[in-house]
Parts: structure tokens; C-alpha cells; sequence
């Protein structure tokens, strides 16, 4: 067993060995995991890819006269943040669009503009325009304010996302005889195609599958800046299927994370809209995994054809009802672009970068090796899978009938 506080003391005598998840299937293939969990400390990870649940919290500062924003409106280039805070602290989501934007298009969603294209924005040091109404108190009496704030001008500004990072996800296909638009792009009728989002190999939670070295304080590569794990994301579902030893083949687990937007940058932060369905922000996220014994080395060593997902109808089954699966494929399946469904051929695609991802992986990898980087251990773990989770539904109820 090696210690995370081995590896660091390691790191800063320059001495450590890391590859990326990618290096790491090669190297057991031709060594093997006892071999290489001796050979190398920390395996790198990197994915980028839409995770709408995300945004940004802002201080804006203090006007003169100062000015109670935290219970009125506030808009940043006409998007709306939420201000039920403190007088001058507001959250921006991902998905939040200007409430100018049509109601009545053919597909709602059309618009160009919301959430993730203003943290995009403001992460490259654009300006933004801030707008903002309050209803006026005496320590506090300003009601209007219409200004411009940039990263150089504001006090704090961190990016919170409650749910980032999925440990593996959806195909989705669909299966009705309509396009339908949705947050996995637009969908083919009659299994017309398939549209996947993750790195496979270079994912982080796939390579830490019962979450031994990733929890609560583990710092990790977030939006091209250093970030954290602020706990287990929402929808957290560690009791999904898995393979025997461990490995997921399901939609499972989640991280919440944190990090200053200031010090991040617009190459791993970009805001999107998928038609039909909204805005939303690409997130690059790398996490370090130390190797401490053979089991991490196993763990982080698995490749595209021994890491499997879900085929899921997202005309039928995803919207009415609990999804159920069409059948099961790899990840070298589907980067090979083509997988088979009721014994259908279906072509297959990303909405994820896999070569970002690389980047990523890399990037942190290039990080630890000078010193830049040092790893952390977490203060709490994860809920693994004996923590009993059960996933809750929203049952509608007539109030008052």
C-alpha cells in the first residue's frame, strides 16, 4: 500500500511517476497490475462534456448608495441569476435564459445565448452588463443600478455545480416515429441513431468505480483551474448495475464541485444550447487517481471494450417512464460508431469531446510532474454501495383538491 502522502512527498522531490488513464490500460496490458501499481503513483483522468448543473456564484460589490440586490432582480447580459441571498450575492445557472427569449417557437430552446455562454464570457474577461432592481431598505437604499462588471472588477466568483462528473451515462436512441430534440442533441426517428457522452477509458469515476480515493476535498482539474469535490453530486446513484469486481455499466455516480472562476479559462468552459432543449455549459474536469495498491492499478487499467452502458428510448421510455434498457454496448462500440439495437445497425456519436478529454488528462499530468499539482485526501468519503440510496420520484398531487 502506498499513502497519498507518499506520493506527495514524492512530487515535490520530483520523483513521481504519472501516466494518463490511456497510458495506464497499455502499460498493465504489457506489465501488469502488480507491476504497475509498483511503477507509477497517480493515473490521470480528464472528460469535457455538457453538465447542465452547473453556474456561478458572484459578489458583485457594493454600490454608492449601496444597493440590496439579494431579494430582487438582477440579469447578466439579459440572463437571469437568482438573488435570494446576500445584498450583493448572486448565482447564475448554466441553463437560466433571457426571459425575452420567444415562447411560441417550434422548438422552445432555439435561442443562442443563456447561463454557460455568460460564464464563458466572464471566465475570458469579457464585460458583462449587469442590470439590477431592488426595493430599497435605509441601510440599503439604491433601487436601480445598470453598470458593467468584468473578473477584474468583481470581489469573488466560484463556480458551485451540484451535479458534474457522472460516473457513466445514457445512449440515448429513439424509438418513436418523430425527431425529438432533447439534452443528449437531436434524435433520429425509428432508432434512426444513437448519441453517447462520456471519455470511456479516460473517465474519471470509471476509473475509481467504488469511489476508494475520490471524495470531499479531493482536488481536481476543473474549468482549466485548480477546483475541488465538494461531496457526492445530486442524483448520486451508487446501487446501479455493475460487473463483479466492481466496475459500472449504468448511470451511477456524481460529484458536486467548486472552484475560482477567476483563475479558469474559456477553453474548458463553453457555454452551448441544443435545440428543443436549451442552454447549457461544457465543463472540462480532470481528477488525479493515486495508484495505492494493485486494485487502482486493476481499476484505472480497464479499456473501452471492458466498459459497458445503456441503450435507453428517449421517445417512450425516458420521458413517461422509468427507463428501461435496449440493449447493452461498450464503449468501443460506440467509438467505433456503430452499434447494434434489436438488430439494428445505428450509427454512433458523441456529444462529448474525447479528444478534450485527452487534453485534460494530459494537461494534469504535466501539472503533478512539475510540482504544480499535489494531491489531496479526502476529509469524507462518497456514499459507496452499501449506503442504501434510493432514487426518489416527484409524485404530483392536486393541493387543496
Amino acid at each position: 500500500m502506498k499513502t497519498i502522502e507518499e506520493i506527495n512527498e514524492k512530487i515535490k522531490q520530483g520523483k513521481v511517476v504519472v501516466v494518463t488513464a490511456e497510458e495506464m490500460v497499455d502499460l498493465v496490458k504489457d506489465k501488469g497490475a502488480k507491476t504497475a501499481a509498483d511503477r507509477v503513483d497517480v493515473v490521470t483522468t480528464g472528460t469535457f462534456g455538457p453538465m447542465c448543473s452547473s453556474g456561478m456564484f458572484i459578489n458583485v460589490g457594493h454600490s454608492k448608495p449601496r444597493m440590496k440586490i439579494g431579494g430582487g432582480t438582477c440579469y447578466l447580459n439579459d440572463v437571469p441569476c437568482y438573488t435570494g441571498l446576500a445584498a450583493v450575492d448572486i448565482y447564475l445557472g448554466a441553463t437560466a435564459i433571457p426571459e425575452s427569449d420567444p415562447k411560441n417557437q417550434v422548438y422552445p430552446g432555439e435561442f443562442r445565448y443563456g447561463g454557460g455562454h455568460v460564464i464563458e464570457d466572464f471566465v475570458s474577461g469579457k464585460d458583462l452588463t449587469l442590470s439590477a432592481t431592488a426595493y430599497g431598505t435605509d441601510c440599503y437604499p439604491r433601487k436601480k443600478i445598470d453598470t458593467r462588471i468584468n473578473k477584474r472588477t468583481v470581489n469573488e466568483a466560484y463556480l458551485y455545480n451540484p451535479r458534474n462528473c457522472y460516473q457513466n451515462y445514457n445512449v440515448a436512441v429513439n424509438a418513436t416515429n418523430r425527431v425529438i430534440h432533447t439534452y443528449m442533441g437531436l434524435l433520429k426517428p425509428n432508432l434512426g441513431n444513437a448519441n453517447y457522452c462520456s471519455a470511456g477509458k479516460l473517465s474519471p469515476l470509471l476509473k475509481d468505480p467504488l469511489y476508494r480515493t475520490i471524495g470531499m476535498g479531493t482536488r481536481i482539474f476543473l474549468g482549466g483551474g485548480v477546483g475541488y469535490v465538494a461531496g457526492c453530486g445530486t442524483q448520486h446513484n451508487p446501487n446501479i448495475l455493475r460487473t463483479p469486481e466492481g466496475v459500472v455499466r449504468a448511470p451511477g455516480g456524481t460529484l458536486a464541485t467548486t472552484g475560482d472562476a477567476k483563475a479558469m479559462s474559456s477553453e474548458f468552459l463553453k457555454g452551448a444550447s441544443f435545440i428543443g432543449y436549451g442552454a447549457t455549459l461544457f465543463v472540462g474536469l480532470g481528477v488525479p487517481i493515486p495508484i495505492l495498491d494493485e486494485e487502482m492499478a486493476y481499476f484505472t487499467s480497464r479499456d473501452d471494450d471492458e466498459l459497458f452502458t445503456q441503450v435507453v428510448d428517449y421517445g417512450h421510455d425516458y420521458p413517461n417512464r422509468v427507463p428501461g434498457s435496449l440493449a447493452e454496448v461498450s464503449y468501443r462500440e460506440l467509438r467505433s460508431g456503430k452499434i447494434q439495437v434489436n438488430g439494428k445497425e445505428i450509427s454512433a456519436s458523441p456529444i462529448s469531446s474525447y479528444t478534450k478529454a485527452q487534453q485534460i488528462a494530459t494537461l494534469l499530468k504535466e501539472w503533478i510532474i512539475s510540482g504544480r499539482f499535489t494531491l489531496s485526501s479526502p476529509v469524507a468519503g462518497l456514499p459507496g454501495v452499501d449506503a442504501g440510496i434510493k432514487m426518489n420520484t416527484l409524485e404530483e398531487v392536486v393541493v387543496g383538491g
